[in-house]
């Protein structure tokens, strides 16, 4: 079973990596473009056929690792 974790960070907290982003798309010529939020993605290949249990271990994986959830929210995609 695969699954896909994007982690992206809270509405109001600061980026400085958007909006460096922001600002090298804007000088690269790129017009049109408002904001930029950067986040993470995590592809992750798991055993078993559960989705239950891998979503309750997946769960677990972005509250002890992968996620900081005082400034970042993560959501979970599951495929077979």
């Amino acid at each position: 079973m695969k699954a896909r974790v994007t982690v992206t960070l809270k509405a109001g907290v600061l980026d400085p990596q958007g909006q460096a982003i922001e600002g090298s798309l804007k000088s690269l010529g790129f017009s049109g473009v408002a904001a930029v939020r950067q986040g993470k993605v995590f592809d992750l290949v798991l055993d078993g056929t559960d989705e239950a249990a891998a979503r309750s271990a997946l769960t677990s994986m972005c509250e002890k690792l992968l996620s900081n959830t005082v400034i970042e929210n993560y959501a979970v995609e599951i495929s077979n």
